[in-house]
Formats: structure tokens, C-alpha cells, sequence
């Protein structure tokens, strides 16, 4: 069994991701960690001793999150936006230093992550495109990890760096269209996620991974 501790266990994906943990035959939630639980990561890590956290918090405690789970060896799954290049090359140093692995995911959703790698396919092909990204009012950061992570790709890819627009609506979940333009032509590739659950199959596989990755990975595809 693998011992899954979750962070940011009370918030609503914190939430979904006990569910999924704790329906899967081969792992269990060891802890869940959230101030309004009264539980800290570093009281988990110390404890409880995890195989693996799961970290669906906050932007602005992702890094240090992560940077924990690092130091004391722990293999992490990040699921929070927000980390910026900096705190990037700080965390793959880290993870070049310990016993832990980081895979971090802009977005768990299979469709999601397969509508990224058909994005740079088009990219060399149809290198004029424009992002928008649709996602619930609560969502703090904008532009979305995912439409950050799909622009990164299509301009690697050899496509233009893409505008991003972002919508942040009561209704929404999260969904992204990724809008390529042509002489005569336009190609649209959109990904709705309709609830919160389309990710766990996501979340489910990093954590049976990440174990293999070496070192820090961006990008659910790596263990795809």
C-alpha cells in the first residue's frame, strides 16, 4: 500500500483527492493536512511519515510545501499553480538532493494533458494561436498553470508565444480552448472538465509514478 498524505486536505480538491485515495486498492490517506483540520504538513512529514503528499493547497504555500517535502526526503505530487521559474530551479535543485521526487501537473485531466501534446503538434504547422481559459470565480491565480504550460509548449514546439485570456465566472469548472489561425482557416481544440473527479484518474497515476521519475518533472505526460 502506498501511504498517501494529502495537503490542503479541507479544501474542495483536497477533498476529492481523500475520496480517490481512500477508493483505490493500493494506497490509503495517512494524514490530511490543512490549518482548518489542525494538522500541518511538517507534523505529517514528521508523524505520519508518507510515501507520498499530494499538495492541492495555495499559490502562496505551494513552494514552501514542496521545498518540505523535499527536505525530509518525500516524494510529492503537486497539483497547485503558482510556482514561478525561480522557485522551479530552486525545487529541481532540491529534488537533485534528496531521496523524494517532484512531479508537478498543470492539470490532471487525461483530456486536458493529451490537448496540450496535440497543441504542439499543430504548433510548428499553425504557429498564429490565442489561449482562453475559462475557470470558477474562487480559482487565485490567473492565467491558469494549464494555459501557462500549453503556451510554454507551442512556443518549444516552434509556434508564437500565444496571448492568453482568462474568464473567472460562478458556474465554471475549468476549461481551456486553444484557437489556431490560418489563411482561410481556423483550427479550435477545447477541453470542458464538467467536476472535480475528472482529474483523480490523473492524480491516482502520479502517485503510483512518481516513485520513478528522476528527480523534478512538469507535466503529467511524463508518466503517462
Amino acid at each position: 500500500m502506498i501511504r498517501v498524505a494529502v495537503s490542503g486536505a479541507a479544501g474542495r480538491m483536497g477533498r476529492t483527492v481523500c475520496d480517490a485515495v481512500d477508493g483505490a486498492g493500493d494506497m490509503e490517506v495517512v494524514e490530511r493536512a490543512d490549518p482548518d483540520l489542525g494538522v500541518t504538513l511538517a507534523d505529517a512529514l514528521t508523524n505520519v511519515k508518507p510515501d507520498v503528499v499530494v499538495d492541492f493547497t495555495v499559490p502562496a504555500t505551494v513552494f514552501d510545501n514542496t521545498r518540505l517535502c523535499l527536505d525530509h526526503g518525500t516524494h510529492v505530487v503537486v497539483g497547485t499553480t503558482g510556482l514561478d521559474p525561480e522557485q522551479l530551479d530552486e525545487l529541481r535543485a532540491a529534488a537533485g538532493r534528496s531521496k523524494g521526487n517532484c512531479l508537478i501537473a498543470p492539470n490532471f485531466a487525461i483530456g486536458a494533458v493529451l490537448m496540450m501534446q496535440a497543441a504542439k503538434l499543430i504548433a510548428p504547422h499553425m504557429p498564429e494561436c490565442e489561449i482562453v481559459e475559462l475557470h470558477h470565480e474562487a480559482k487565485l491565480d490567473a492565467p491558469s498553470g494549464t494555459a501557462k504550460r500549453t503556451a510554454e509548449l507551442i512556443a518549444q514546439a516552434g509556434g508564437k508565444e500565444p496571448p492568453i485570456h482568462s474568464v473567472r465566472l460562478p458556474g465554471l469548472v475549468a476549461n481551456q480552448e486553444v484557437i489556431f489561425g490560418g489563411t482561410g482557416q481556423t483550427l479550435t481544440l477545447r477541453h470542458d472538465t464538467i467536476s472535480r473527479e475528472s482529474f483523480m484518474p490523473g492524480v491516482l497515476l502520479a502517485v503510483r509514478k512518481v516513485a520513478e521519475v528522476d528527480g523534478l518533472v512538469v507535466g503529467l505526460e511524463n508518466v503517462m
